[in-house]
């Protein structure tokens, strides 16, 4: 009976693995399209008249953390992937 509970447990992972996949190319994307946001406001920025730069500043701080949020999230391995690592 416990080798039928295992097998549960471990298709249960596989499934809840194959379901994150989408969400990590959603997170990619999303981070890769905060990127090329971030470019274009530090291009902005170059030319900018000094009373937009301050604005523009915020929108560059605002896209840099967001990033590091979405690269962190990235990096953080899923606590499943981990528990079934090593066993």
């Amino acid at each position: 009976m416990a080798e039928i509970i295992d097998f549960a447990e471990i298709h249960e992972a596989r499934r809840k693995a194959r379901a994150r996949i989408p969400e990590r190319e959603n997170l990619e994307r999303a981070v890769q399209v905060m990127r090329e946001n971030l470019a274009a406001v530090a291009a902005e920025l170059v030319d900018a008249p000094p009373e937009e730069q301050a604005e523009l500043l915020t929108r560059i701080e605002r896209l840099a953390s967001m990033i590091r949020y979405g690269m962190r999230m990235l990096l953080i391995p899923s606590p499943d992937v981990q528990s079934n690592a090593g066993g």
